[in-house]
């Protein structure tokens, strides 16, 4: 589901595609999804290791899934009669599980556990948080453009940041802060010029347009506040668990759609219209199976995403990857531009690049702050992110 939305809600950049939550370990943890292959020897044929040792290409492919993944998210939701977010998220769980178990038959994952009732049981409450962070993404996804939607999930970052600070000992540096502001400062020039274009892009006889988009526009950012608390509260919260899990790469991705299967089902159906007409709003006839074939997709790139950040992160290295992740901020919120038509203004360009710089300047201070780590001598023991530090548990038996 980051991401199961994963993606990745930690300290560094987020990844913005709701479901990537491959708990992602440290480079030196991290087992290839698929075992290298040697070298193909007959002429003319590119040798696959040439590809899989690739970093361009590793990089590509990374950008590539996250943005897809955004893309389809919004797709998928942005319908005019849309109301099914429940079911659309159970149906990427659904097909998430069905291609883990797939590619476990085939050997191409070979370090996921067997289930273990104990370990779901002490799983099943970071689920039902999994659950209310991704409905909070997906409806604040629905509401609001990718452009907004990405910048401010920047916040996520800041709630993350002093969550640790007052949990677990972690500290910010002046770097940090200034990046803090700057993620701020993006999101209010972002959603002044939402409501600047609402408000004056439309004439006097328009003014019903106006107040409908204007609540549209509120709705959007309740959405998106509540989610910023419910990602926090999923990543820290998991880094208190993960540790006696001792989780891998896959055990997180499994266990979390796993669990998540019947919560979200259960809410479809309690909260959700299944009527007839409602299914015929929701599925439009000339546009079902587009829709269809997106929902299945978005569950498949779960696993693209995954195997992408680890690939990424093997033949990089992790700061190559946080670099990464905060560039790739900017072709995310350029695809809302070309692909739904969002409003190019000053504000919303100038919003844009001031997220793409915040990221820019948070990765930098995180590159610092672990460089003079490593050159202080460990009289204590070091403060880590929660996603990192989550990982870190987890790929220690």
């Amino acid at each position: 589901m980051d991401s199961k939305k994963n993606e990745d809600y930690s300290v560094k950049i987020p990844e913005y595609e709701m479901r990537d939550t491959s708990g992602r370990s440290s480079p030196s943890a991290r087992e290839p999804f698929i075992s290298r292959s040697h070298s193909n020897k007959s002429g003319g044929m590119i040798p696959v290791s040439n590809i899989t040792n690739s970093p361009p290409i590793s990089i590509l492919a990374y950008c590539l899934a996250s943005i897809s993944m955004t893309v389809t998210n919004k797709y998928c939701v942005s319908g005019a009669n849309w109301n099914l977010n429940f079911f659309y998220l159970a149906i990427q769980s659904v097909v998430c599980i069905i291609a883990i178990m797939i590619c476990k038959q085939l050997g191409m994952i070979t370090n996921l556990a067997p289930f273990d009732s104990k370990k779901a049981k002490t799983w099943f409450p970071i689920s039902l948080l999994l659950v209310g962070m991704i409905y909070t993404s997906t409806k604040a996804l629905q509401f609001l453009s990718v452009p907004v939607y990405t910048i401010f999930k920047n916040l996520t970052i800041i709630v993350i940041a002093y969550g640790e600070v007052l949990w677990f000992g972690g500290s910010v540096t002046a770097s940090a802060l200034f990046s803090f502001g700057l993620m701020v400062l993006s999101s209010v020039v972002a959603a002044w010029a939402d409501i600047q274009h609402a408000l004056y892009d439309s004439t006097e006889g328009q003014s019903a347009e106006a107040a409908l988009a204007l609540s549209t526009l509120n709705a959007g950012y309740a959405w998106m506040g509540m989610n910023v608390f419910c990602t926090a509260a999923y990543v820290l919260s998991m880094r208190k668990v993960i540790k006696k899990m001792n989780f891998k790469d896959w055990d997180t991705m499994f266990y979390n759609n796993l669990l998540t299967i019947p919560v979200l089902f259960v809410c479809s159906f309690l909260f959700e219209n299944w009527t007839r007409n409602n299914l015929l709003k929701n599925f439009p006839i000339e546009t079902r199976n587009s829709l269809m074939i997106g929902m299945v997709y978005s569950g498949l790139a779960t696993i693209f995403i995954s195997y992408c950040s680890a690939w990424c992160i093997r033949v990089t290295s992790s700061t190559t990857y946080s670099m990464v992740g905060a560039l790739n901020k900017l072709p995310i919120a350029v695809s809302g531009l070309v692909f739904f038509k969002a409003p190019v203004t000053f504000g919303s360009v100038s919003a844009i690049i001031i997220g793409f710089v915040s990221g820019i300047v948070y990765a930098w201070a995180k590159v610092r702050q672990t460089a003079a780590n490593k050159m202080s001598l460990p009289t204590h023991q070091p403060v880590m992110s929660a996603s990192s530090q989550s990982s870190r548990d987890a790929s220690q038996s």
